[in-house]
């Protein structure tokens, strides 16, 4: 039997997307000693997701929830939030979005004598990256990476 992260996606990822939003992520946990269940969601516009969206998608995949009953008859609290400017690449989109962007890449272990870089993003595939320093390219192995996320300057 799936996990209630995977039930809660498959039973109401058509319904998020025929909105035109994209789930990003998942989660459920105990928050404050209740479980939580959490939707980070996107959508492909200027200034991405605002309360008013999150509480559209709230208000139409709470029944859906409730009538597939996800947590087994557990009470939880629902969510539905935005991942932040700041959240990690995890899918195809947000790789498209982040295309020629500065990204910041952490390592499990010191690459190059760094466990940090930032680069530009050139290219990627499932098993690597490939980012540019301005003056060279290099293809990173995707296994050597644990986190990738978007530069942020103010």
């Amino acid at each position: 039997m799936a996990d209630v992260k995977q039930r809660a996606e498959q039973a109401t990822k058509d319904a998020i997307e025929a909105l035109g939003y994209e789930i990003v992520e998942v989660t459920y946990k105990k928050e404050f000693g209740t479980p939580t269940l959490t939707f980070f969601v996107d959508v492909d516009r200027e200034g991405g997701i605002n309360l008013d969206d999150c509480e559209k998608i709230s208000r139409t995949i709470d029944p859906i929830l409730d009538k597939e009953d996800v947590t087994d008859g557990v009470a939880y609290n629902l969510n539905v939030s935005s991942p932040g400017l700041d959240r990690p690449l995890k899918t195809e989109r947000d790789f498209r979005k982040h295309l020629e962007k500065e990204i910041e890449i952490g390592f499990y272990a010191p690459y190059q004598g760094k466990k940090k870089i930032e680069r530009v993003l050139v290219a990627w595939n499932d098993e690597t990256i490939t980012v540019s320093d301005g003056k060279n390219q290099e293809t990173i192995d995707r296994k050597l990476i644990s986190i990738i996320k978007p530069v942020i300057k103010f």
